[in-house]
C-alpha cells in the first residue's frame, strides 16, 4: 500500500502535465506564497505520512529517552519479562504524550487549526507544524552531536535554527540516547551495590554453589518499593526534559 502510494507521489508531476477530459486527480497551482496541491494530492501525501508516525514518535519526541531508561532499571532489577514489554511501551507512550502536550498544543492551535479552517495550505501547514518540533528538538540536543552532523552533512557554519531536518534528527537521537544511559547508568548503581554485597556474604559463608541472583532479587525488589522508585523514576525523566 505505502509503495503504491509513493509511486503515485513520483509520477505527480507527470499526471499534472497532462490535460484529463475528466476531473483532474492530481493538479499543483502555483500561488504567491508557494504552491497548493488538489486535495486528491493532499489525501495522498497524508495517508503516506501516517505510515512514519512510527518512526516520527520515535525520532522527534521524548520517547526513545523514556523507553530505554525503563528498559535499564528492569534489568537492573534482574526481572527479564515484569513488567512486560508490552507493558513498558504503554508507560513511555502515557510519558511522552505528557511530556509533549505544550508542543502537540502549539502544533494543534499554528498549524492543524489554520489549516481545517482553509487559513493556509497544506505546504504551510507542514511548514508551521515544524517548528515547536524543532525548538523541542534543538533544545534537547548537545552542541557537540549537532556539530559533528553538521560537519558530516556539510552544513557548517550554519545556525542551528536553520539547519535541516536531516541533520537535526540523527543529533537529537544521538543526544537522547547518551542522555538515557547516563540516567540509566544512575539507577543502576544502587542495585548493582546489593548484588555485590548479596555475593560477598554468600562468598564468605560458604555457599559458593548458590546464585547471588535469586537472594538479591527480594531485597531490590524492597528497596525499589521501599523509596517508592516508579515515581522517583518517572519524575526523573519528566523534570530531565526541562
Amino acid at each position: 500500500m505505502s509503495r503504491c502510494l509513493l509511486l503515485l507521489l513520483l509520477l505527480a508531476p507527470a499526471l499534472t502535465q497532462a490535460e484529463p477530459s475528466g476531473f483532474p486527480l492530481l493538479t499543483v497551482t502555483d500561488t504567491g506564497d508557494g504552491q497548493e496541491y488538489s486535495a486528491t494530492l493532499q489525501i495522498l501525501v497524508l495517508m503516506t505520512l501516517i505510515g512514519f508516525i512510527p518512526a516520527a514518535l520515535m525520532m522527534l519526541t521524548s520517547f526513545t529517552r523514556i523507553i530505554i531508561v525503563l528498559a535499564i532499571l528492569r534489568q537492573a532489577i534482574g526481572l527479564q519479562q515484569s513488567p512486560p514489554t508490552q507493558v513498558l511501551i504503554g508507560i513511555a507512550l502515557a510519558l511522552t504524550l505528557l511530556i509533549m502536550s505544550p508542543i502537540f498544543g502549539k502544533i494543534y492551535n499554528q498549524a492543524v487549526t489554520p489549516y481545517m479552517n482553509e487559513e493556509m495550505t497544506m505546504m504551510q501547514t507542514l511548514k508551521t507544524a515544524s517548528e515547536p518540533l524543532r525548538t523541542f528538538m534543538l533544545n534537547q540536543t548537545r552542541e557537540t552531536d549537532l556539530s559533528l552532523f553538521m560537519r558530516i552533512g556539510n552544513e557548517e557554519g550554519v545556525p542551528p535554527e536553520q539547519v535541516s531536518f536531516s541533520i537535526l534528527v540523527p543529533s537529537f537521537v544521538t543526544s537522547e540516547l547518551k542522555t538515557a544511559f547516563q540516567i540509566g547508568f544512575i539507577i543502576y548503581i544502587p542495585f548493582l551495590v546489593i548484588d555485590l554485597v548479596v555475593a560477598s556474604v554468600l562468598m564468605a559463608m560458604g555457599m559458593i554453589m548458590l546464585s547471588p541472583q535469586m537472594i538479591s532479587l527480594p531485597f531490590k525488589l524492597m528497596l525499589f518499593v521501599l523509596v517508592d522508585g516508579w515515581v522517583l523514576t518517572m519524575g526523573t525523566l519528566a523534570s530531565s526534559f526541562g
